[in-house]
């Protein structure tokens, strides 16, 4: 399916939680270039950064969204105070009466896992924030945007987590409290998918593979034009994706009148890819999660051959 070429969600509202970078930036940019209007959320703006101190802000995602073909309307809100949740949720009602899409990205706890930390070692006051910054704000979005969502059939919610459930029911996404921030996610939007059912709605999981987000370019000390710079230092990069790659994802989820086959279901931008006919900005098609079961977890050799 095409999301790029056409508008396909042209007259459709969408509110992306998070979208200040990463997955969430790109996510709103590729329902803008479908031709919707995206609400895109988050604490970083142009006067003022989260605890994440990083550039990025809501403002020039807006500007994406509008730049690639959609309307982009950035506000900043806290998703863990309620009050300001519920102001968002009014500010749609009143401007478009509707929400046909509603994606829960928000995550900023990059800087609080201590990677690798036993649950006894681990910060207990920033384990807690990370399970209230990656589960309390996706709940608090969607009980006070879902009643938008469900006065239309074909509501969309998205729950964008890391990992598939096929993949961290097995393996320990460690530490404790990131394991249960990723694998809570999946379950809520399985929850989700149960309650929206009746009113016409879906929800379903979504994960990225390994995306280069500007933190994790910054980490390498690379670029997206000198990502593959980044190799030597970690031959498995070689599978990462783009951010675009799972923005195109959640578009084409959008833009299918049959999504509600996908209800409940724990999805990847690799799995996808094939099912809606879209790539990755550079044509390929990375199946991440395929590769790290397959290559990196045995410890075989890094080579993309037959997963991009």
């Amino acid at each position: 399916m095409d999301t790029t070429g056409n508008k396909p969600l042209r007259g459709k509202v969408a509110l992306v939680a998070g979208a200040t970078r990463g997955a969430g930036r790109a996510i709103a940019t590729e329902l803008g270039a479908a031709g919707a209007v995206v609400y895109a959320t988050g604490r970083s703006t142009r006067s003022r950064r989260s605890e994440m101190g990083r550039p990025e802000t809501i403002e020039e995602t807006a500007e994406l969204i509008t730049a690639a073909g959609g309307t982009g309307i950035a506000i900043p809100v806290d998703h863990l105070e309620r009050d300001q949740v519920q102001a968002l949720a009014e500010r749609i009602d009143t401007e478009h009466g509707r929400l046909d899409v509603l994606v829960n990205d928000v995550w900023g706890s990059d800087l609080l896992v201590g990677w690798h930390d036993r649950v006894w070692e681990h910060s207990l006051d920033d384990g807690l924030r990370i399970l209230r910054l990656a589960i309390d704000t996706h709940i608090i979005t969607s009980h006070y945007a879902l009643p938008l969502v469900i006065r239309n059939p074909g509501g969309l919610v998205v729950e964008v987590t890391d990992g598939t459930d096929d993949y961290n029911s097995s393996n320990y996404r460690n530490p404790v409290f990131y394991d249960l921030a990723k694998t809570s996610v999946i379950r809520l939007a399985f929850a989700q998918a149960q309650e929206l059912r009746p009113y016409g709605g879906t929800a379903v999981a979504l994960t990225p593979g390994w995306m280069r987000s500007e933190m994790m370019l910054d980490h390498y000390g690379v670029t997206e034009a000198t990502w593959r710079d980044a190799l030597d230092r970690e031959p498995h990069f070689v599978i990462s994706e783009t951010p675009a790659y799972t923005g195109r994802a959640v578009a084409a989820l959008a833009a299918d009148p049959e999504v509600a086959r996908w209800n409940g279901r724990s999805l990847s931008s690799g799995g996808l890819a094939p099912v809606y006919g879209f790539t990755d900005v550079d044509g390929s098609r990375p199946d991440a999660w395929r590769y790290i079961r397959e290559v990196q977890d045995p410890g075989k050799p890094a080579d993309a051959t037959g997963y991009r």
